[in-house]
Formats: C-alpha cells, sequence, structure tokens
C-alpha cells in the first residue's frame, strides 16, 4: 500500500510520540527500568533497547536511500548491534534509545524537499517512499511506547491522533502477523467490527488470506465492538480484559487473540 498523504503527516505524530515516550522514562529509577513492560518478555529497559537498536539500524538504511542504494537490512549486519544493544545495563540502554532516537528523527527533518520526494528506503520490507517508511516507524513507536507506558499506568492510551493513522495502515498488519494455524480454523468467515467511538462498521474477512476492508460486511457471522483504539491494540496483539472488546456470533474473543498474537 502506498501512501497518498505527505510524509509530514507520519513524521510529525513520530515526533510527537518519540517526544511523549522521552518525557515517560526520563526520571525513571534503574529498579523502574527492569520492571516488566507489557511486551512479553521484556522489561522496560529492553524495549527501549529495541525501539533504540531499530531507530540506529534505520537510521543507517535513510542514509543508504539517499546515496541511492537499494540493499536493505542483512542480518550479518544486524546481529552485532542487536548483541552490543542487549548487552548494555539499563540505565545504559536508555540513554542509548535517547541517543539513536534523536539522531534518527534528526536525519529525517534534514531531508530537503527534493529529497523526500525521490527518497527510497531500502527497508526490510523492500523500497520505501517517505511517507510509507514513516507509517512503518510510527506504528512500531506507538505500539511499543505504550508498552512501556501502560505498565506504569494502566489507563495509558495510545493518543487519538496516532490511532486514526495506524488504523490506515491496519490491513498491512493484520496480513502480516495473523497465526496461520487459527485463520485455516476461523476461516472462511466475516466479521463486522463495530468502533463504537468512530461510528464506523468494518469488514474483517478471513478466507484463503485475510484483510481489514473499509466496508460494512453483508451477513457477517460475528461482530466485534470496541473502540478504534482497542480495537487496534487487539490485531496488535494488546488485548486486555478491561479493554471493553465484545465479540458475539460463531467466534470468541480468544480466537481473535489467537488469530492476532502480535510481535
Amino acid at each position: 500500500m502506498q501512501h497518498t498523504t505527505p510524509p509530514e503527516h507520519w513524521l510529525a505524530p513520530l515526533r510527537v510520540s518519540s517526544d511523549r515516550l522521552d518525557t515517560a522514562v526520563a526520571d525513571l529509577s534503574d529498579e523502574d527500568l527492569s520492571r516488566p513492560s507489557f511486551a512479553d518478555g521484556w522489561s522496560i529497559a529492553q524495549v527501549l533497547s529495541h525501539l533504540g537498536s531499530a531507530a540506529e539500524i534505520c537510521a543507517t538504511l535513510v542514509e543508504r536511500g539517499l546515496k541511492g542504494s537499494t540493499r536493505g537490512p542483512q542480518r550479518e549486519e544486524l546481529l552485532p548491534v542487536w548483541e552490543r544493544w542487549n548487552a548494555l545495563p539499563g540505565p545504559a540502554q536508555r540513554a542509548a534509545w535517547q541517543e539513536a532516537d534523536a539522531r534518527h528523527l534528526h536525519l529525517l527533518d534534514g531531508l530537503t524537499p527534493d529529497q523526500r520526494e525521490s527518497l527510497r528506503v531500502p527497508y526490510f520490507s523492500g523500497l520505501l517512499g517517505l511517507a510509507d517508511y514513516a507509517g512503518y516507524r510510527l506504528s512500531e513507536q506507538s505500539v511499543h511506547a505504550w508498552d512501556i507506558t501502560v505498565a506504569q499506568d494502566p489507563a495509558s492510551t495510545i493518543p487519538a491522533r496516532e490511532v486514526e493513522l495506524l488504523w490506515q495502515r491496519l490491513d498491512l498488519v493484520a496480513t502480516r502477523f495473523r497465526d496461520a494455524e487459527t485463520l485455516a480454523r476461523l476461516g472462511p468467515l466475516q466479521f463486522a467490527v463495530e468502533l463504537t467511538d468512530a461510528q464506523r462498521t468494518l469488514l474483517l474477512d478471513l478466507d484463503a488470506e485475510l484483510h481489514v476492508y473499509p466496508c460494512e460486511p453483508a451477513e457477517p457471522a460475528v461482530t466485534v465492538s470496541g473502540t478504534a483504539e482497542a480495537v487496534l491494540r487487539l490485531v496488535y496483539g494488546r488485548n486486555r480484559p478491561q479493554d471493553g472488546v465484545e465479540v458475539t456470533g460463531v467466534a470468541t474473543l480468544d480466537d481473535l487473540r489467537s488469530l492476532f498474537p502480535g510481535y
């Protein structure tokens, strides 16, 4: 999917998300950093390490694209980066994330109008224009930031502006991160997805593949209802009992949790 909106529509929320996360973790103690995040098996510091190593790698890919290179990330290049970040203690992971994230954003901010138009980033999923690339980065940043903030405040949510943007690319995420065995078990099946706060109904279609369509299903066998933010997190594998997502029909909420295990 190629974005038709200007890159700034994605880049500005990416900066806002980064600033918000920086504020949330700036004063955490060493003990706080070692506490579990919502990301299974990762502490708060380890999520920051994941975001920081990604920022370092992505800055390299952007620089590669600016030079006209189409060579994507190679595993032999990535392993030493991950090993170096994983070896850092918690406070150092936070500091290194702050530095790497600032460098990545500074690189994007420094692009000229011509570069913004012509840049093709050799990303993990292929060559991406700036808007598509920023969409990937916002997705990673927003959801993992929530993994951290909800560990500090159970009432934490992904901000509405970021939710709105991430819904624009949710079909890509849902298609990529669905569980194949659950898809085969449930499909073919149509879900009506009712976003209670946005007053919208969408189609989640399970067949040989899975897709989210911006239209109402003709004869849904299942209805999923909840806020746009809560349903978004469900697809990202981050549903909680208190999120208020309800499922009626021939499938259950547990089926959807199995279908969308997250990352």
